[in-house]
């Protein structure tokens, strides 16, 4: 072994040492070896119930005093990193379980119970080995985090009291005017009492990158009015070096950090991704904006004023539960243990905007510790949002799958900031900047950098220098006063050159504005508005870009024996791009939003459940900025950055779903899910279909109609109406071939004959995968309004099908419930999607639609 070989162990050491001491992992043998002879973590499930689950059993024979065995109220306790210590009100009164042993000092409560199981089971089968035992999970799941040998998995997965082994995987992350566009000031903001009461009492839990704390998006004293910390709510905040106590107030009442994973691998920069809830990527801060900061807080960036930001539900409370990190994204290890945590402390909402990096190995995509931990989260009340993933717009491309997760796509809203270029001969490009223009109607030379050399040197060699990334080489003489023109390269997207430093350059030479023109080899990336303090534009389009450069090199005049640029003929001037346009066409699918249908495994057979759920705002979206943000480096030092992605649709849905439980406390997390879903629109400003980009590049010049594959049920409304219900979820797992022991492992529940599809499933929407000749579908409406309703039932057939209705009206009394039965048949033979949709309308209003889908049609049987 080498010297550096040495240096790269010794580090990892030491990052085990800190793990030890800042997170409480539990070791195991003589000494700590980790990543050593083909170490590495994986997640071990184990057979006895988690306490969650315990306690619903508790619960069900009706032994209120038994049932303080598990823990307090829906969470309970505190815990730890890994939730390893439980709270003092969970100690029992009766319990065979608990009951102290002989000798024993007091008596155990079942979360150390779990926990001491877990502990005996690794000396046990490990005894005199090697290992790192790195969480504990106890309340969704029972099960933990370790980092031992594929052997030592091997002898773990053979035990009886083991039900499941996994490989850890890595994950990846994926407002001022969208409550405007959502309707809110008018609409759910009033039906609250305005912005300062809409989500108060709402606990919304983000397991993101963190969250700067100084922020005034989460400042608790913007007004006088009571805002008390919601007494469900048990979480604590962490205090460290940099996230000093005080942190958390009435606004922000919770903050932790999970990183015992990725410590053990050696990939933590304690510098850069910080062991504490505070955010030095700027990507948790965002999110945590988006759903729930604060109304009426200024942003203002590069020194311009862009109206004033709110979250969605501007009065709700904030808990962080920071699991992913700048440098290398996050783990599932660690996001369970968030997951696991914000459960036990009692959030009503978790929202994820983080996916997997590749598809989920084994039976099914549904059976991951991620998703699993998620199912017991809602049958624990909690409605869950994530990210659909950027992976779009080829299809089968979700990185977000289980039905019981409300999964949410990008669209983009009706404000664009646009600046342009008129160039000499009358030619105006458009192009991306938040930057004022030059003054006037003057127009300005034109002078590339790689021709502004001092002493008239030849071109240079170095990308930098044509990207304007150092002043010390350019001819000042030569540039003040004019536009100097740059390289946008791929090194920009790959952050080694950057927009900030070409725009210090050109305010080092004395530059009148400077204009960036898009390298050929930029492809597939699309350029967000980038905050300017001087006039200033990026081309977004290669297309563009070459005719911008055509006009330039044609106007250069140069030495006929040397070939050096002897005067610049070309000239422009920059409109500005401070004040948005607000169009008619939006909202429509973003290129990058992940498409469905719904992959059921790795082989990409498709599921009959439709995902995305919905598509809400993600393009261009305005969010407070950590004042230590790195993600972006065009916002660095800002206290607002403009993103786009699935992970700023995300939030806007987990913002709405707090206003939703605010006004309806007793809905359950699938009768959110449905009222968000069947109250969506299917049209846009202008009334016309909602369309979809299609392709990376122009893909406005590629976009068509959307499909309930690109938007789901349609774009976000906020209102109320069905109510599916868990025990589905349940019997749709037990309908998967071979799938029983699965759900035993981690539900805890066994499973009974079951011929249960998703297409079962009482899902606000409609999706056959195969359609053999016939099928009869079902689905149970609930009148969630206080008065009684009569409705009927319209639909357009999905294409290839006949389908029959029964009933096509009926009454249905305030709080009662209708069964409905769609029968369809097989017109045609067809392995292509079609769609068609189901409304409901009500005589005093009410309306919900849902979408229907069919892929493969089928007339006779082979």
């Amino acid at each position: 072994m080498g010297v550096a070989r040495r240096e790269e162990h010794r580090a990892a050491a030491a990052a085990f040492l800190y793990a030890v001491t800042v997170l409480g992992v539990l070791a195991g043998g003589a000494g700590v070896r980790a990543f050593e002879d083909g170490t590495a973590v994986y997640i071990v499930t184990m057979k006895q119930s988690p306490v969650f689950h315990r306690r619903l059993t508790l619960e069900k024979f009706g032994s209120s005093r038994v049932a303080t065995a598990v823990g307090r109220g829906r969470g309970g306790g505190g815990g730890g990193g890994g939730g390893a210590a439980g709270g003092a009100g969970d100690t029992p009164t009766t319990s065979v379980l608990t009951k102290p042993r002989q000798g024993s000092p007091k008596p155990m409560n079942y979360g150390s119970y779990i926990v001491h199981l877990q502990n005996a089971l690794l000396k046990r089968t490990l005894r005199g080995e090697h290992y790192i035992k790195l969480y504990s999970y106890r309340y969704l799941i029972n099960g933990f985090a370790a980092v031992i040998t594929p052997l030592q998995a091997d002898k773990l997965s053979r035990r009886k009291e083991v039900a499941n082994v996994m490989l850890d995987y890595s994950v990846r992350t994926a407002t001022t005017h969208t409550p405007e566009f959502l309707g809110l000031p008018q609409g759910a903001w009033v039906q609250e009492g305005g912005p300062q009461f809409a989500g108060q009492g709402v606990v919304v839990g983000l397991i993101d990158t963190g969250i700067d704390p100084t922020h005034p998006s989460f400042a608790d004293d913007l007004s006088t009015d009571s805002y008390p910390v919601p007494a469900h709510y048990s979480g604590i905040c962490e205090v460290t070096n940099d996230f000093p106590s005080g942190s958390c107030n009435r606004k922000l009442v919770g903050a932790r950090h999970f990183a015992a994973s990725a410590i053990t691998r050696g990939v933590f920069n304690a510098s850069q991704d910080l062991a504490s809830p505070s955010d030095s990527d700027g990507h948790g801060t965002h999110t945590a904006s988006i759903a729930a900061g604060n109304h009426g807080i200024p942003v203002v960036v590069a020194g311009h004023q862009f109206g004033n930001a709110s979250g969605m539900a501007p009065r709700a409370h904030i808990a962080v539960y920071k699991a992913l990190y700048k440098s290398f994204g996050g783990f599932a290890a660690d996001v369970v243990a968030a997951i696991d945590q914000a459960a036990e402390d009692n959030v009503d909402i978790i929202s994820l905007s983080i996916t997997p990096n590749r598809r989920p190995p084994g039976l099914a995509t549904f059976f991951n510790p991620i998703d699993m931990a998620l199912l017991s989260a809602v049958k624990a009340g909690i409605f869950v949002v994530q990210a659909a993933g950027n992976t779009g717009p080829s299809p089968k491309s979700m990185s977000s799958y289980s039905p019981w997760i409300f999964t949410v796509g990008a669209s983009a809203h009706d404000r664009v900031y646009s600046n342009y270029v008129v160039l000499g001969n009358n030619l105006t490009i458009q192009g991306v900047g938040l930057a004022p223009g030059t003054d006037g109607d003057c127009m300005y030379t034109l002078v590339a950098a790689p021709h502004a050399l001092k002493n008239n040197t030849v071109s240079p060699t170095e990308m930098s220098l044509g990207e304007c990334q150092d002043s010390s080489r350019l001819d000042a003489d030569l540039i003040r006063g004019k536009i100097l023109v740059c390289s946008y390269s791929i090194r920009f997207v790959l952050g080694l050159s950057s927009v900030k430093q070409a725009l210090d350059t050109a305010n080092n030479v004395s530059a009148a504005g400077v204009i960036f023109y898009l390298d050929p080899f930029v492809l597939g990336f699309q350029l967000n508005p980038t905050p300017m303090h001087m006039p200033g534009l990026i081309i977004p389009s290669s297309d563009d870009s070459k005719v911008f450069l055509t006009y330039y090199n044609d106007s250069l005049v140069r030495d006929e024996t040397s070939g050096q640029v002897v005067s610049f003929g070309g000239v422009a001037k920059i409109l500005g791009g401070l004040n948005p346009n607000y169009g008619n066409s939006a909202p429509k699918v973003m290129f990058y939003s992940a498409r469905g249908p719904d992959p059921e495994d790795n082989s990409l057979s498709n599921a009959d459940i439709l995902k995305p759920n919905l598509v809400a705002p993600g393009s261009s979206i305005w969010g407070a900025w950590s004042s230590l943000g790195l993600d972006s480096a065009e916002f660095a030092g800002e206290s607002f950055a403009m993103l786009s992605g699935t992970s700023m649709a995300a939030p806007h849905v987990a913002g709405l779903a707090a206003l939703i439980k605010q006004k309806f406390p007793s809905f359950s997390p699938a009768a959110i899910a449905s009222a968000l879903s069947t109250t969506t629109t299917l049209s846009d400003r202008q009334g016309k279909p909602i369309m979809a980009q299609r392709t990376y590049s122009n893909p406005d010049s590629t976009q068509s109609p959307a499909t309930a594959f690109d938007m789901g049920n349609g774009f976000v409304n906020a209102t109320a109406a069905l109510d599916p219900g868990y025990d589905d979820f349940f019997s749709f797992l037990c309908g998967i071939n071979g799938s029983s022991p699965v759900v035993t492992n981690y539900t805890g529940n066994s499973c009974v004959a079951s011929t249960m599809t998703g297409a079962d499933l009482n899902l606000p929407s409609i999706t056959i995968a195969v359609l053999n000749q016939t099928r009869a579908i079902t689905r149970t409406v609930t009148n969630v309004a206080a008065a009684d309703e009569s409705y009927t039932v319209s639909y357009s057939a999905p294409y290839g099908t006949a389908v029959s209705v029964v009933p096509t009206q009926f009454l249905i009394p305030s709080g009662q419930k209708q069964l409905v039965t769609f029968v369809v048949n097989a017109t045609m033979n067809s392995s292509s999607a079609s769609f068609g949709n189901v409304g409901f309308y009500g005589d005093k209003g009410h309306r919900a639609i849902i979408p229907f889908s069919v892929i493969s049609k089928v007339v006779y049987s082979p």
